[in-house]
Formats: structure tokens, C-alpha cells, sequence
């Protein structure tokens, strides 16, 4: 194999790295370092582009809105129970990170495809009617567990639609949320819906929002992880050693 085979097996356009040169999509980071926020810097590593700053801020209220969601939230009591088993925090973050799956952490994903269609279709009703054929019981993005109204949901949609008044972003997802939300009355607009409605409208593809949610968690992820090496625990367990759980055998 030849080197030039060699190197192009690792082509790459995000990052070039030689002796006394680093750059991020062909800019040099010392341009970038101290001169572009890291919710910009998301956005030009996946994209190759700069946002203006109206759509740097909305990115940003997306993962802020996303970092935690307390203890009881899988990823994070994952976090805390593996940061007392001895290891360091990269495996209690890598461990947490690992449970963000189709269940937790995958609705945000699933709400941008469910959009899309109903942007596709022009159609909240028929679309919700093919994905309950399709034998979804709870279509992403709407209800929640725990809370009666996600006090997420406001703020980011009023960010969404101050954006679409002044022209930021089209407009065109928060219409069909607010659509399929009027279909399911009285269930509500989640986090994974009103964040799925600012990484469609910013044009990010759905897989990009269960990365984008990754990473927003992860701030999360660290500072549990990093409480808990403080509190002196060993061995920490999903319930207090005087609980047992019930046998079923």
C-alpha cells in the first residue's frame, strides 16, 4: 500500500495536524481560540461554517436546557454509581454516556424525524395517525414521567419564535410541533420536542440531535460524577444497603 493510500484512509476535512500546525476546517486554532464560544464551535466543527450570533444563541439555550435532569435520570445515577467504584471520571462519564440510547436520550432524534414529515407531508393529523399505525404508543418529543408540564418547553419555543419573527430560522418545525401538540391535547411538549424543533429549524440532520443531546448531558454527567467522588461512598448501589429488593423467584 502506498502512503498516499495510507493517508487517505484517514482523509479527513475536520481537522488538519502537522508539526507547529493545527487546523480546525482549514482555520488555524490559534484564530479560533479566545475569538469563538464553544456552542460556535459545535456548530463549525460539525458544519464548516460559523452561525451568526442569533443562531449561536439558540444552539446554546438547547444545550443548556439539556444538561441535567437529576439523579433519578439513568445516565446521570450511572454516572454517580461508577465514579465510586475506583475508576476515574472518564469512565464514569464514558459508563453514563453509554446508557444514552433510544429509550433515554433517543427522543430528540426521533422528534426531528417525526417533523420532518409532518413538514414533508403537511399533515400533523396524518402523520401522528401513520405513527400509531406503525404501533408507536408514545410518539418522541411529547409527555413526561415526571412532569405535568416540562418547564423547558416555554422558554426555549418563545427563543424559537422570537427567531422566526426576525428571520433566524424558518419556522416551518415549530409549526408542525405545535401541530402534532394540538393533534395529542392535552399532552404537552417535552425537552426532547422543544429541542428537536431548534436543531431542525438551525438545519441539523436527526442524528445530530441525539449527538447534540450527548453532549449537552455530559455537563450534566461530569458534575454529578465529580459530587459523588466527594461524598465518600464506596461501591455505590442503585439503592441504600438497608433496602433489599424483592425476591421473585
Amino acid at each position: 500500500m502506498t502512503d498516499s493510500a495510507v493517508a487517505d484512509w484517514w482523509g479527513t476535512a475536520v481537522s488538519r495536524v502537522e508539526p507547529n500546525r493545527i487546523e480546525l476546517r482549514g482555520t488555524p486554532v490559534q484564530e479560533l481560540i479566545g475569538a469563538l464560544g464553544f456552542g460556535p464551535m459545535i456548530w463549525f466543527m460539525l458544519r464548516g461554517s460559523r452561525p451568526t450570533d442569533a443562531q449561536a444563541a439558540l444552539l446554546e439555550a438547547a444545550l443548556v436546557a439539556g444538561v441535567d435532569h437529576g439523579p433519578h435520570a439513568p445516565s446521570i445515577a450511572v454516572a454517580r454509581m461508577t465514579a465510586t467504584c475506583g475508576v476515574g471520571l472518564n469512565n464514569a462519564m464514558a459508563s453514563a454516556i453509554n446508557t444514552l440510547g433510544d429509550s433515554h436520550g433517543g427522543a430528540g432524534q426521533e422528534c426531528v424525524q417525526l417533523l420532518d414529515e409532518v413538514v414533508a407531508s403537511g399533515s400533523a393529523a396524518a402523520t401522528v395517525a401513520a405513527w400509531r399505525a406503525r404501533g408507536i404508543r408514545y410518539l418522541p418529543g411529547f409527555g413526561h414521567r415526571f412532569h405535568t408540564r416540562d418547564p423547558r418547553r416555554d422558554p426555549l419555543l418563545g427563543l424559537v419564535g422570537k427567531a422566526v419573527s426576525e428571520g433566524v430560522v424558518p419556522g416551518a418545525h415549530l409549526r408542525a410541533a405545535l401541530a402534532v401538540e394540538a393533534a395529542l391535547a392535552p399532552v404537552p411538549m417535552n425537552i426532547d420536542g422543544a429541542t428537536a424543533v431548534i436543531y431542525a429549524e438551525l438545519g441539523f440532520p436527526a442524528p445530530l440531535a441525539r449527538g447534540l443531546f450527548v453532549l449537552s448531558r455530559s455537563v450534566g454527567i461530569l458534575a454529578h460524577a465529580w459530587e459523588e467522588t466527594g461524598q465518600g461512598r464506596r461501591n455505590k448501589g442503585p439503592i441504600p444497603p438497608s433496602i433489599r429488593p424483592s425476591y421473585l423467584g
